[in-house]
């Protein structure tokens, strides 16, 4: 009787499988079925603040960290709690990483870029053809397509060097298995979205946060900079400075941007739970100082950062089921902060060391970062709103001061737009005295300044790897802030692995090596 029935089915099935595959599946539409009405246009849009290059920030998992954490983990300046069950820790801080023993790591991060460029590319394709939507609203959706198009490629091209450049929706069986390109290619295409985006968007001239989240001029003429910036520096070595210097100056004149400055007292003492570092924490988001952020809500898409806010030892008063010092800065961090002048460093700013629970009593540990630290997440709900910041305007601040000082020299400008940050950072030392510090000093030691104060300043924006990559430089601290500069091929990495030039890239996935045979693997791996 089964075998019956089974040859039944099996005869039914054939009969129909040419008028199935006729069928349009009810639950599925192409593209061109899709783009049929403006909100399907923004729709499309609206996916991408949530996939491709977002999704290395709000990767966040309580073990494993971010994927954003990834070369700050592999420069030796911070450490997981969990490495020992988190094999990417282990291999990129022990440089041991190769295409198979991160495969499923960096293959998914992989796939979540391309996603990302896919789901773009058919925005980017379709949205002018969408019936009823008006010129200025196609344009300004096109511009965000291609903003998140050129930022999943720019992760792409710092984690992998060439990749293959996909431009259109995948529609067919045509071009499947592509060659990587050339990184100039890589970032022609990326240079070429954002300036469109620019140029032609007619994006907001307000900040994200006062554009109802989404992203605005001052947002892609900041990651323009950066890209500027980064083209400049190894391995292509194009002079973009100006270029750079242009796309600072716009954001930093536009008005839409400045640094949250701090509370003081009658006196003119900087009050340290008003601090502006302070400020910007207990904010969900901060209008004028945040130019790009993943944004989080509560019950929709809750931000996992504060759990790294305290270690293991202590999850047990945390309303968290585990807390997990995940970016665990270490003592070298930390030794290149000005102890007694740098606010950052001081207790209950960027960092912290002991909490104090809802029965009032205390507890140490090793220094753990603060600014994530969300009080009513910790003490009492386990699910935190608030938004993580890409970029801020004192990463601007800082993009511009190298940018004109490696394009112009040591300016006035260059020199106002690095105490600005400085100053804020060193509330106790008078700004002229700052100034006036800066401006005695050669290009090639204002420029190493400039990395400095990034050191010190984007610890939670984790630009940390990428700038030793483009750089080829090394920071080495010693205790009391100071901080010098040495190669990075050859150096240890401060888990007494040395660095080749090898690590500058990461290995391409052995599970795309296998999708694709057009694919060849980075040089040492």
């Amino acid at each position: 009787m089964k075998k019956y029935i089974y040859t039944i089915l099996i005869a039914g099935i054939c009969s129909s499988c040419s008028d199935f595959l006729q069928e349009v599946p009810r639950d599925e539409m192409s593209s061109e079925q899709f783009f049929t009405i403006p909100q399907h246009a923004h729709d499309a849009v609206n996916s991408l603040y949530r996939n491709g290059a977002p999704q290395i920030v709000n990767s966040a998992a309580s073990y494993g960290g971010s994927r954003a954490m990834l070369g700050n983990y592999m420069s030796g300046y911070f450490d997981n709690e969990y490495r020992g069950q988190e094999p990417h820790v282990q291999h990129t801080q022990q440089l041991t990483l190769n295409g198979v023993n991160l495969a499923t790591y960096l293959g998914n991060t992989w796939a979540d870029l391309y996603r990302g460029i896919a789901r773009a590319n058919n925005a980017i394709k379709y949205i002018p053809d969408v019936e009823g939507l008006p010129a200025d609203e196609a344009a300004t959706l096109l511009a965000e397509a291609r903003f998140f198009r050129a930022f999943s490629y720019f992760y792409l091209v710092k984690m992998f060097g060439p990749v293959p450049l996909v431009e259109e929706p995948y529609e067919s069986l045509e071009n499947l298995y592509l060659e990587r390109a050339p990184i100039d290619q890589v970032y022609a295409l990326i240079t070429a979205d954002l300036e469109f985006a620019v140029n032609e968007g007619g994006l907001s001239q307000s900040s994200m946060a006062n554009n109802g989240n989404r992203i605005s001029q001052g947002t892609a003429e900041s990651l323009l900079a950066d890209v500027y910036l980064t083209m400049s520096g190894y391995p292509l070595q194009q002079d973009n400075f100006q270029n750079a210097a242009s796309m600072a100056r716009n954001v930093i004149n536009s008005g839409s941007y400045a640094l949250i400055d701090h509370d003081r007292d009658a006196e003119g003492n900087v009050i340290p739970a008003n601090s502006a570092f302070n400020k910007i924490r207990r904010a969900s988001v901060s209008p004028t100082e945040y130019i790009y952020f993943v944004e989080y809500t509560v019950g929709i898409a809750n931000n996992t950062y504060p759990v790294y806010t305290m270690p293991v030892s202590v999850t047990s008063e945390a309303a968290y089921g585990v807390t997990n010092g995940a970016y665990q800065p270490s003592t070298r961090l930390l030794n290149g902060y000005d102890p007694e002048n740098d606010l950052r460093v001081q207790e209950k700013q960027y960092f912290h060391s002991s909490y104090t629970n809802n029965q009032g009593n205390t507890f140490t540990f090793e220094t753990a970062p603060y600014m994530w630290h969300d009080e009513t997440a910790i003490r009492e709900t386990a699910a935190s709103g608030k938004d993580v910041a890409v970029y801020r305007y004192a990463d601007i601040l800082l993009i511009g001061a190298e940018a004109i000082a490696q394009s112009e020299g040591v300016s006035d400008e260059a020199v106002r737009y690095l105490a600005d940050v400085r100053s804020r950072a060193y509330p106790t030392i008078e700004r002229g005295e700052i100034e006036a510090e800066l401006r005695s000093l050669s290009t090639q030691e204002f420029i190493q300044e400039v990395w400095k104060e990034k050191f010190r300043e984007q610890v939670f924006e984790f630009h940390l790897w990428s700038d030793i990559q483009r750089t080829r430089q090394y920071p080495i601290t010693e205790e009391g802030g100071v901080i010098n500069y040495v190669d990075v091929i050859g150096q240890p990495n401060g888990w007494g692995r040395t660095f080749a030039e090898t690590h500058l890239l990461f290995p391409i996935p052995e599970t795309e090596l296998q999708r694709n045979p057009a694919l060849t693997q980075n040089q040492g791996y």
